[in-house]
């Protein structure tokens, strides 16, 4: 895929740490590989589409078919951008952000999972507060929305730590059980005044989104 035609093949968001990009091949492979190592402990389910349920087979084969919907269903009004975090050249996880009607409700959502071998690393916190950077700083977002079950405190953690507020409840099926999201919602004025990105000054005295 070249720039020329697709110019998101282009887009490079970097952190202390991490590079987030349109992912090339040799990057979805990579992270198929990742997803069928295992992305969470098998005997919970914390995404509403329980795409992870399966053999690792599956998983890498599942990872695969989104990534490559989500390209050839772009649209202005209706878009999925889905990076590969990369870490001292390793791909260690897959951030994403979507926007439904942008040019109007100036909105986000985001979503993303860490593999196994690298998460309690504050990689979740890092890359979420990239596209959050893209998102307010790049294309003029006004929201940026996200969610969790009502057990995913690692989830919750890192939108509290990047200044998101309380958004609702919606309830949901979950393997045949009913389960509880918690929606969390950040405006620009928000983000601003709680985690400027990057954080690299010395003279900088707001909350550093990078700091564990």
């Amino acid at each position: 895929m070249t720039t020329q035609h697709w110019p998101l093949a282009g887009l490079r968001l970097t952190t202390p740490r991490l590079e987030l990009r349109w992912p090339t091949p040799a990057d979805l492979e990579a992270l198929a590989s990742l997803a069928a190592q295992g992305v969470h402990d098998p005997a919970v389910q914390p995404f509403m589409m329980p795409w992870t349920d399966g053999e690792p087979a599956e998983r890498a084969q599942r990872t695969l078919q989104y990534h490559w919907r989500q390209w050839g269903s772009w649209t202005p009004t209706d878009w999925s951008l889905n990076l590969v975090a990369v870490r001292d050249g390793t791909v260690v996880a897959t951030q994403g952000m979507e926007g439904r009607d942008y040019a109007t409700l100036r909105e986000v959502s985001t979503g993303s999972w860490v593999g196994r071998d690298h998460q309690g690393q504050g990689i979740g916190t890092e890359m979420r507060a990239a596209v959050l950077h893209l998102a307010f700083a790049g294309i003029g977002a006004r929201y940026a929305t996200s969610g969790a079950f009502e057990d995913n405190t690692a989830s919750l953690a890192v939108s509290r730590k990047l200044g998101y507020a309380d958004d609702g409840i919606e309830r949901c099926t979950v393997r045949g059980r009913p389960a509880v999201t918690r929606r969390v919602r950040l405006d620009g004025a928000s983000w601003e005044a709680t985690a400027p990105f990057p954080c690299r000054s010395a003279a900088c005295n707001h909350a550093c989104p990078f700091s564990d």
